[in-house]
Formats: C-alpha cells, sequence, structure tokens
C-alpha cells in the first residue's frame, strides 16, 4: 500500500489568473506607452520644437521601470501553497543527523542574553537529541561568549528535559517566561516545576549580565582558533538526551582577510564535518530563536520524498520578527519579497534569506567537478591538508567525538584547530568552487545562484506558527544601512560573471533567471526616481510638456498605467491579509530605499570597480534602550536620526516637488494649460502625498526623532541647486 505524502504543493489558482491577465493587459498597456514615447521623441527630434533632452530622460526612465517590472513578473507566474505533515515521518531512529549553525561578532550589538536564548531554543528542537547538535560561531572571540555558552549547556540541562517532558511549544526560555503559554500535559507537577525552571532561568541571567560586567564585551581582531565541545566539568558525566553543543572562534589575523559571514559559514562546515558530520545543516542568525521546535521535522517532510530530495538543496523558511508594530513602518517583515517567494517556489525555488533554512550539505561543497578516482594530492588542493576532513566527504566516515560525553582527542583537536586556522583555505578552493563564495556581501543569494544553475532546486515552508522569530531594525537609520548594503552586494553580483540574464538562461529557466535578474537590479530604480522626481517638475516650472493632452487618448494610456500598478500593489496586500495600510508603508520605504540606499548602493559599487572603496559588513545592532525611539515606532512615526547622506536625497526630492507643484500650479491656472501639463501637477502631489511624513519631519515635528535643521536647511540648498541649474539648463535647450 502507497504510503501518504509529506507534503502537498498546490497552486494558488485564483492568485495566477489574476497576476496572469494583470501581465497580459499591463504589459500591453506599457508597450503602449513606449511606442508613444519613441515616436514622440523621433517627432521632437526632427522638429526641434521642444528640449530632446528632457523626454528622452523620461523615456529612460520609464524604460528602466518597464524593464524591472517585466523582470518582477516571472515570480507571479506561478505562485504555490505548500503544507507538510511531519507526523507522518518515518520512526526517529531512522531520522538523518542535523547540524545548526549560529553565528555572533559582537556581543555589544549582539548580547549574549539574546544569543544564547537562540542556542538554547536550537538545543531544544523537537528532533532526536543524539542526532543533533549545536555550533555557535563567536567571530569576536569574545570570552564572555565562551563564558555564556558554558553558563547555557548547564541550564540547557534543565530546560531541554522540561520542553520535552511537557511538550512545551515555546522553547526559547525568554520567549516562554514571557508569556503564558502553559502545558498541553498541565497539572500541579507542570507548574511546581515550571516555577523551578523559571527561577532558575532568572539565576542565568543575572550570571550572563553579571559576565558582561566583570569580562567585558570586549572582541579580538587577533587570536588563534578556539574550538570546544561544551559538556560538564565532570568528563565522566553522561550526555545522553542532549544534544552536542561546540563553541567555534576561527583564527582571526590583520593580516588575513576572513571575508565575514561566509568565512564563518565555511568554518563551521569543516568543523563541523569532523566533530559531527551531519548530512544536513540549518543556519540561524543569533536573534533568530526556534519558535516552533518542529521545523526540523517539517524540512524533513522535503527530504524524505525519493522524487524531490535527490536535487533539493535547501528548505528556506521565511524570517518573522517579534519586535515588529502593527504599523512597520520600515517593512521589517519584508513582505513584498514573501509575496514574491510563493512565486519563486512554483519555479526552481526561493532564495536563500540568510538564515532559517534546512541545506543538505553536498549541495555547498559543490563536488561535482571533483573526479571519483581522484588522488589524496588532488583532494587537498581542492579541500585542504586535514585528512580527518578528506575523509569526512566520504559516506562510511564515523565522526571521532563521542556522544555519550563529548569527550574530544587530542588529535582530533589539532585537526579541528587546523580547520579553523587562517591560513587553511590557502591554495585551496574554499570560497571559490566549494562552500560559500566570497566575494559578495550578499554570499546568500550568490549561493543561491550558483546552486539553482547548478540544477539544484529549493521550497519555501510558510506554516501558520512561526517555526523562527528574530529582531528586526526599529528605526529609519538602521533600516536604510541594511538595505544600502544588500542592494550594495546584490548589484556587484550583476556586474560579476554571475550576472542572471546572461549567466542564467543557459543553465536554468529563463523565469529564474529572470528573478534573479530583479533581485540584482533592484538599485537601478534609483535613476527612474531621481529622474521623474527632478526633470518634468523642472519643465513644469518653465511650461514645457512631456505627457499627452487631456484630449489626447494616450492620457488615458498614461493613467491607466499608473492606476493599474497602484492597484495590483494593494491587490497583492490585501490577498496576502494584511491591511490596507500596509500598501503605503511599503510604497513609502520602496521611494526612500530606490532614492538613498539604492544611490549610494550604486555609488559604492562605482567606487570598488574603480579600486577606491572596499567592502565593508556592519552588524546591525539588536537591541535599542531608547524608550522614545520604541515608542514613536509603535506609535506610527518615523524616526529620523540618520546621516546627511542617508536623509538629504529624499528630502531635497520632495521640497524640490513641493516648489513645483505650487509654482507649476500657478502657472497652470495662469497660462491656461490645464490640458497639457496636468500629468506633471499630478506627480509631485502624488509624491507629496505620499511622503508628507518627510515634510512633517522637516517643519512640524519637534521631538528628538525629527529631521534635523542641517539636514533641512541642507536639503533646502541642494533643492535650490539643483533648480537654478535645471533652470539654466532648461533656458539654453530652449
Amino acid at each position: 500500500m502507497k504510503s501518504l505524502p509529506l507534503h502537498d504543493c498546490s497552486l494558488k489558482t485564483t492568485e495566477a489568473v489574476i497576476n496572469r491577465l494583470h501581465i497580459f493587459i499591463h504589459g500591453a498597456a506599457i508597450l503602449a506607452l513606449l511606442y508613444y514615447r519613441i515616436v514622440t521623441l523621433i517627432h521632437v527630434f526632427r522638429s526641434g520644437e521642444a528640449p530632446f533632452l528632457p523626454h528622452f530622460l523620461v523615456f529612460f526612465a520609464e524604460f528602466i521601470l518597464s524593464f524591472l517590472w517585466l523582470l518582477h513578473r516571472a515570480s507571479r507566474w506561478r505562485p504555490v501553497k505548500r503544507v507538510v505533515f511531519p507526523e507522518r515521518l518515518p520512526p526517529d531512529e531512522t531520522l538523518p543527523p542535523v547540524d545548526i549553525f549560529i553565528c555572533t561578532a559582537d556581543p555589544a550589538k549582539e548580547p549574549s542574553i539574546g544569543v544564547m536564548n537562540t542556542v538554547i531554543s536550537a538545543m531544544a528542537l523537537d528532533y532526536p537529541p543524539d542526532k543533533l547538535a549545536v555550533y555557535l560561531s563567536d567571530d569576536g572571540g569574545a570570552p564572555v561568549t565562551l563564558a555564556a555558552m558554558r553558563d547555557s549547556w548547564k541550564f540547557a540541562k534543565v530546560w531541554v528535559p522540561f520542553c520535552r517532558k511537557y511538550d512545551v511549544k515555546t522553547r526559547c526560555p525568554e520567549a516562554y517566561f514571557s508569556g503564558t503559554e502553559g502545558s498541553m500535559l498541565e497539572n500541579d507537577g507542570f507548574a511546581a516545576r515550571r516555577n523551578e525552571i523559571e527561577k532558575e532561568y532568572m539565576e542565568f541571567k543575572k550570571k550572563l549580565e553579571k559576565n558582561s560586567e566583570t569580562i567585558g564585551n570586549s572582541v579580538s581582531k587577533d587570536h588563534p582558533p578556539v574550538v570546544e565541545v561544551i559538556n560538564d566539568e565532570d568528563s565522566s558525566a553522561s550526555q545522553k538526551g542532549m544534544p552536542l553543543l561546540v563553541y567555534m572562534a576561527r583564527e582571526k589575523r590583520p593580516s588575513h582577510p576572513h571575508h565575514f559571514k561566509a568565512g564563518a559559514i565555511n568554518s563551521l562546515l569543516r568543523v563541523s564535518a569532523i566533530i559531527s558530520n551531519a548530512p544536513y545543516f540549518s543556519v540561524l542568525d543569533c536573534d533568530h530563536y526556534c519558535n516552533d521546535p518542529t521545523s526540523t521535522r517539517q524540512a524533513m517532510c522535503f527530504y524524505f520524498d525519493p522524487e524531490l530530495s535527490p536535487k533539493l538543496a535547501f528548505v528556506q523558511f521565511p524570517q518573522r520578527f517579534h519586535n515588529i508594530s502593527k504599523h512597520d513602518l520600515y517593512d521589517g517583515n519584508i513582505k513584498y519579497y514573501l509575496r514574491e517567494w510563493d512565486g519563486l517556489d512554483g519555479l526552481q525555488g526561493p532564495g536563500i534569506a540568510g538564515c532559517n533554512f534546512y541545506m543538505k550539505r553536498e549541495a555547498p561543497y559543490r563536488m561535482e567537478h571533483v573526479p571519483k578516482d581522484a588522488s589524496l594530492n588532488q583532494l587537498k588542493k581542492i579541500i585542504g591538508s586535514s585528512i580527518e576532513l578528506i575523509k569526512s566527504t566520504f559516506k562510511s566516515y564515523e565522526p571521532s567525538v563521542s556522544r555519550d560525553n563529548g569527550k574530544v582527542y587530542d588529535a582530533v583537536k589539532e585537526e579541528l584547530h587546523l580547520v579553523a586556522s587562517c591560513t587553511y583555505e590557502n591554495g585551496t578552493e574554499w570560497g571559490t568552487e566549494i562552500g560559500i563564495p566570497y566575494g559578495s556581501l550578499v554570499e546568500d543569494a550568490l549561493l543561491s545562484l550558483i546552486l539553482h544553475s547548478s540544477g539544484w532546486k529549493s521550497v519555501l515552508i510558510n506554516p501558520p506558527r512561526a517555526c523562527y522569530l528574530g529582531t528586526c531594525p526599529t528605526n529609519l537609520n538602521d533600516t536604510l544601512v541594511q538595505q544600502t548594503r544588500w542592494a550594495h552586494g546584490l548589484l556587484t553580483i550583476s556586474l560579476s560573471k554571475y550576472t542572471p540574464l546572461l549567466y542564467g538562461p543557459p543553465r536554468m529557466s529563463i523565469f529564474q533567471s529572470m528573478v534573479y535578474g530583479a533581485m540584482t537590479m533592484d538599485s537601478l530604480y534609483f535613476m527612474s526616481l531621481f529622474i521623474l522626481g527632478i526633470v518634468p517638475q523642472i519643465c513644469l516650472l518653465h511650461g514645457i510638456s512631456l505627457y499627452p493632452n487631456v484630449s489626447s487618448p494616450f492620457f488615458y494610456l498614461f493613467v491607466f498605467v499608473f492606476v493599474s500598478s497602484q492597484l495590483k500593489h494593494v491587490q497583492e496586500v490585501v490577498s496576502s491579509g494584511d491591511p490596507l495600510e500596509t500598501a503605503l508603508y511599503e510604497l513609502r520605504i520602496w521611494i526612500m530605499k530606490s532614492v538613498s540606499c539604492y544611490s549610494l548602493a550604486n555609488l559604492n559599487t562605482i567606487l570598488n570597480l574603480c579600486g577606491l572603496n572596499e567592502a565593508n559588513f556592519t552588524v546591525t545592532s539588536k537591541v535599542s534602550d531608547d524608550y522614545e525611539q520604541v515608542n514613536r515606532y509603535q506609535n506610527g512615526i518615523y524616526e529620523f536620526d540618520s546621516s546627511p547622506q542617508l536623509l538629504a536625497p529624499m528630502c531635497s526630492l520632495y521640497i524640490i516637488n513641493f516648489v513645483a507643484f505650487f509654482v507649476g500650479s500657478a502657472r497652470f491656472f495662469l497660462d491656461g494649460k490645464w490640458d497639457e501639463l496636468v500629468v506633471q501637477c499630478g506627480i509631485p502631489l502624488f509624491g507629496m502625498l505620499v511622503n508628507h511624513h518627510l515634510f512633517d519631519g522637516m517643519f512640524l515635528r519637534a521631538d528628538k526623532g525629527r529631521i534635523s535643521p542641517y539636514i533641512t536647511w541642507l536639503s533646502v540648498g541642494i533643492s535650490a541647486l539643483v533648480l537654478v541649474v535645471g533652470s539654466l539648463v532648461m533656458l539654453h535647450l530652449i
């Protein structure tokens, strides 16, 4: 008798029909619009009756918008939904081992209590403990983090059995004791034991806080490798019923590149291969705790599918956050991309989101190019000089670390220190042909592209209960800095040998290539927004029409394209269950990202290509102790405490549109050109209404989160300069 399926994949029929109809209708309108622009350009060029440059710039801006719109349609073609049935998995003894990787770098920005809650929640996953190993990579080599790991082990020895015995669903201690969750097996014994555990947790927190004060949060960029299997001080004590817990601080030297998170994960891959060598591994950010203990079992529902599993590289869970306000001003939940992922899942699969995924170990190893009869010397050139690491690539390899007591022999320690050293990768293929690729700030996106181009697939599982909950930026500055880094990294990929629209089509479907093309070239939006935020406005001030008259049928074509795009966005927001105001917040943050983040990302990329700037990685702070800032965020008030480089561009554009609308409207009525300039009055009006929070921040607010007077006056000066120079150029062209 055929066994019941472990998962189900169904097409979102209604959304697919709506998306495809919109693609064809809206696409036809865009083609007609581009036809109008081309014909107008030819006419203006030949007749000379109007300035050619502004017409060409507006056409260029609309062409970029149309091109990126087309690329993004690939993710709307086949949206699907997946459901898993972990209760149908085979018995626990047949489940494969899994390694959990957690990365941290700076205890000052990533406090130990939060990191250890993530570690403990991973140790308490609903999975056979003898098949689970949890690794923490401490890139700061901080003594306080190692001390916290040792204390976490002691607390986990009472917490993990408690969770398993009483079927606790929230296995992050901080979240559990802050909530009201009881137990399905609740009784008098449970209540008493819960109180005991809570007291121990409070003592554990105090110990970590004391360590932070006495040991300090100092980090090191110059230290030897440290690999420690955390266990009881009594080496004879049994660890039965507990997963392995491993601390790793790879070697850091100022003279050697460390490749940020990609380098940390590659070191974890090597260290874990010698200690536990699980065929599957998961990567978590240090602030993303396990909110549903069944996540590992849910992932295994796909890996136990004999038809899907052979080419399944990874199972991706969406990022969810516990500190999001009801307004979600900065789109912390990245709902827009999550809606796209449903469509990617209907193609070859979504990309890696940086964390919250389960991956087959052989996928990043990418050993397909290695001959099966390769000699030891050949393998050393590829994998490195560690014999134990080379042995671990064979299925017959048995790790030397005991699961019973976690004892590590001296010979194994030497191998662990070797593979965690900063020179181990020299002369090997780590970071190029095997492991997580180097050379990008978004190593997750690059690895996804490489894996999908190699024929691997991926799946997205988005269960009703979030499997992971993390912390996202709750102020504009951190959001824009983070988005700038991502945009810069993605744009770098598009300019490398992996440029998706050239590298992808011979290796994967055209739709999948379009998806990666859209993702890596989204930062080009900045050109369209700057052009459409400046050129029509200056022309409006001089009475130069760039759009068709109201009496022209093409006028209604422009109106249709605008209304169609906005209504489609609203439809996607509402159909995903979000309130209508979410569409406004998403539009605002998209405009702010496009104007500020994307422009800086393009500038940084150009400087990098010229050798004038070096890629940098900044850890986003996972803690905020500013009560007023948090209160403003919860009340839906924007926080504008940011640098001029990020705020001045958007403020300047707002002022330009503000001036253009009121001065242009006067001309609009005085000169009687209402039929020619109505669109050019509508553009700044729309920008002003959508972004009125900028006006409030510059001129109406008096709290600490307002836009500083310095930035406001700087923006006024920039706006005046742009308007004067633009007007001089326009007078010259006329």
